[in-house]
């Protein structure tokens, strides 16, 4: 196995802020570490994980997402990052199934990094296929070819990965698995620096 570079699953989802807070830090452990962080979607079921969908505790739910975003601006404040809490909660599936279209040609990190700022500012509707579409190709993504994906391959694609995730043990994003190890949160990174020294 010597030459061979090291690889850390980044398990994100494309509405999370505080994945969105990871990837400037990841990429740096790139370039300190040498090691391959490997992007990979992960679909959090946000409405059952902050309980938005029981009437009992809904208001609970709510107040623990508005401390999330209180809590992502004191953080993304230090750094300069503009976010801003979307209006609702997305359905993501046609953006991840751009951001794995985009992949295919070696355009899914270019994807992300340009989807992430705009949704959090509020300028990129991830639910609006004309918007994803033109998203795509301003990446250098293929014109051509994403409804076939999006109606075949893209869906099984999806459920692989999430499978592949609940199999490493993930449960929340984003989550740095390195040889096996988990570690859920974007202020986890000196672990997982540490973990990648050892």
């Amino acid at each position: 196995m010597a030459g061979m570079t090291r690889k850390v699953d980044l398990w994100i989802d494309l509405r999370s802020p505080y994945s969105y807070l990871a990837m400037e830090p990841a990429y740096a452990l790139e370039k300190e570490l040498g090691v391959a962080v490997d992007l990979r979607p992960y679909t959090l079921d946000i409405a059952s994980a902050y309980t938005v969908n029981d009437p009992k505790a809904a208001e609970r739910g709510i107040r623990r997402i508005k401390y999330l975003y209180a809590d992502v601006r004191r953080f993304a404040n230090q750094r300069g990052m503009v976010i801003y809490g979307p209006k609702k909660i997305f359905d993501p599936r046609l953006i991840h199934l751009a951001w794995l279209f985009a992949e295919q040609s070696g355009r899914g990190r270019a994807f992300v990094d340009a989807a992430y700022p705009r949704f959090f500012r509020r300028e990129l509707d991830y639910e609006d296929r004309a918007a994803v579409l033109a998203l795509l190709r301003e990446i250098g993504a293929p014109d051509g070819g994403f409804d076939a994906f999006a109606a075949d391959q893209g869906p099984a694609a999806l459920l692989a990965h999430q499978a592949e995730a609940e199999g490493q043990g993930v449960f929340a994003i984003p989550t740095f698995v390195v040889d096996g190890e988990l570690f859920w949160g974007q202020d986890r990174i000196d672990f997982v620096r540490a973990k990648l020294a050892a």
